[in-house]
């Protein structure tokens, strides 16, 4: 891999570097975020991301909210294949913040980006709900990226207070048993008409949609058709996944 860009702040190293024609962020040798302006989708656990996004019409997804911007993937893809009308993206490290407008292309009237910490921000916020709010908070320990929150009842009943009530919540967990003890799947289970696990060869992370409103898997499988890009069966699509129904 080609390094493009590399800065020391504090005691924490970035690194942008090319890989094909994909850009990457790493911080302290931490992989954080891919992405492709030619491609958006990669084959990386950002696709699965975004993919819940497509599970109902894009009339249901206009006010979208990214706990965890890194370099900005799921925004950019989010941009690309739905168009919302605002994405919130919250990111703690200004650094990254700074990579993804400077890097990744986080730009637009539609994007609003504030340097914050996420658990905090959730606290105080008093705006209008969200259509989709996407938890992708991870930090690092000892070189492996590891979440920052537990996705328990009380975490999740923060983030559900700023859901609409047709709302969808999307939770990257770092391994299976996370998602297996994420509160939608218990003690906050009545929020939820549906839940998938989404999960991409090649990583042990699964991420959980849990819808407020029902889905149809047919439905969200013709929406995917709809793009060459997210169409398996085409044979230059980079879109790898698994889905199974968890409720």
């Amino acid at each position: 891999m080609a390094l493009v860009w590399m800065a020391q702040e504090g005691g924490d190293r970035y690194e942008v570097r090319r890989a094909g024609q994909n850009l990457r962020l790493y911080t302290n040798g931490v992989f954080h975020s891919q992405y492709n302006s030619r491609q958006p989708v990669t084959g990386g656990i950002w696709d699965t991301l975004m993919l819940p996004a497509l599970a109902r019409p894009p009339e249901h997804c206009r006010r979208v909210l990214v706990l965890g911007v890194g370099g900005g993937a799921v925004l950019r893809q989010l941009q690309h294949f739905v168009r919302p009308t605002l994405m919130v993206g919250i990111e703690l490290n200004p650094v990254h913040l700074s990579v993804a407008r400077r890097f990744f292309g986080l730009k637009g009237p539609n994007i609003a980006l504030h340097q914050a910490d996420a658990l905090t921000w959730v606290d105080y916020y008093q705006g209008p709900l969200f259509d989709l709010i996407i938890d992708d908070l991870f930090g690092h320990v000892d070189g492996e990226a590891e979440r920052v929150v537990a996705p328990d009842e009380h975490w999740c009943g923060r983030l559900i207070r700023l859901l609409k009530p047709e709302g969808t919540l999307v939770i990257n967990c770092d391994r299976p048993r996370t998602l297996r003890a994420a509160a939608p799947l218990h003690g906050l289970r009545a929020e939820f008409t549906a839940g998938w696990a989404l999960t991409v060869p090649g990583y042990e992370n699964q991420v959980g949609a849990f819808f407020r409103a029902p889905v149809d898997v047919e439905d969200f499988l013709r929406r995917l058709r709809g793009w060459p890009a997210l169409d398996q069966g085409r044979s230059r699509c980079r879109l790898r996944y698994g889905l199974r129904d968890i409720f």
